[in-house]
């Protein structure tokens, strides 16, 4: 009887796999140890290359995460000092780093140089009053704010660049200069801005916006550049910039300052002895013979009553 008449006409019967074909399967099988290791090799290797890479030339985010600057390494029990402390010619060696700076150079030798004034706040008030003033006795020192700062202003005080030195001494997180230590230098730097553009030099600050645009390394010089937007009556409205030597921005700002309605009552020689005086002209003060009008305790003036009698 053939298979066809018991129904196997299309039936192919399977035969077992020959056995070169099972001896290539263990073949393949035994590749794949070799490849993973060689795999692992590989990413050891890279990320061995990668870390050193990164050791010696650190991303920006690592040095903020891992400061560079050392910590004390006094036991917990002993006294750390909270800044540290600088010598004469370090103080000297800042100040004399500050006065000669590339933009502040550039910016006294410009053609346009005699429209501008160069002036000192804080330098010249008393020292009664300094020990009670923020930026000028409690953050002034070694190691914070080392040496006054040196403000670059236009004549019609439309425009100012203030060239301060933050030290190490003024962060928040370490090697960082703290926020509100930036606030405090920006509302003070406008301030200046604004109480130069009211009428009676006296002025609050009303409002204060600002937006961190990066981190501001400590120990390093910082421009703050600010400019008056306009004026109207006892308000003013100003706007600055936070940059650093290399002209990146780190804080942009603008605030509104008013005159108090008390102010015609107040002295304002504090005051102008704060922000920084400009220059006075012997011409101008040698020509001016006639005195400056009394003021009533309203503001009134005594010679515009004296015309009216």
């Amino acid at each position: 009887m053939t298979l066809s008449r018991l129904g196997y006409r299309n039936t192919i019967i399977p035969l077992k796999a020959p056995l070169h074909a099972r001896t290539f399967a263990s073949t393949v099988i035994s590749h794949r140890p070799r490849r993973t290791l060689l795999t692992l090799g590989f990413s050891a290797v890279a990320s061995l290359t990668a870390y050193t890479i990164g050791s010696v030339y650190p991303p920006p985010a690592l040095s903020y995460i891992y400061s560079p600057y050392s910590r004390s390494s006094s036991s917990s029990s002993s006294v750390i000092q909270s800044t540290p402390s600088f010598s004469p010619s370090e103080l000297d060696s800042i100040e004399s780093q500050l006065l000669s700076l590339p933009l502040l150079q550039e910016l006294r030798s410009s053609s346009s140089s005699n429209e501008y004034y160069l002036t000192r706040p804080y330098s010249s008030i008393p020292e009664e009053r300094r020990v009670n003033n923020l930026t000028a006795g409690a953050l002034r020192g070694p190691g914070r704010l080392a040496v006054p700062p040196v403000v670059w202003a236009k004549k019609d005080e439309s425009e100012a660049f203030v060239f301060v030195h933050v030290g190490r001494g003024l962060c928040g997180h370490d090697g960082i200069v703290h926020g509100g230590l930036l606030a405090t230098l920006v509302d003070e730097s406008l301030g200046r801005q604004a109480i130069t553009n009211l009428p009676d030099r006296i002025g609050v600050t009303a409002t204060l916006n600002l937006s961190y645009r990066a981190p501001t390394k400590a120990d390093q010089f910082i421009v703050i550049k600010t400019k008056l937007d306009r004026a109207k009556g006892r308000k003013v409205f100003v706007s600055a910039r936070v940059e650093d030597l290399n002209g990146t921005l780190l804080v942009e700002a603008s605030g509104m300052f008013v005159q108090p309605r008390y102010a015609k009552l107040l002295n304002s020689t504090s005051i102008q002895q704060a922000i920084g005086e400009p220059p006075s002209s012997p011409t101008a003060s040698s020509n001016s013979t006639k005195p400056e009008p009394l003021h009533l305790a309203d503001g009134e003036k005594l010679d515009n009553l004296r015309k009216e009698k």
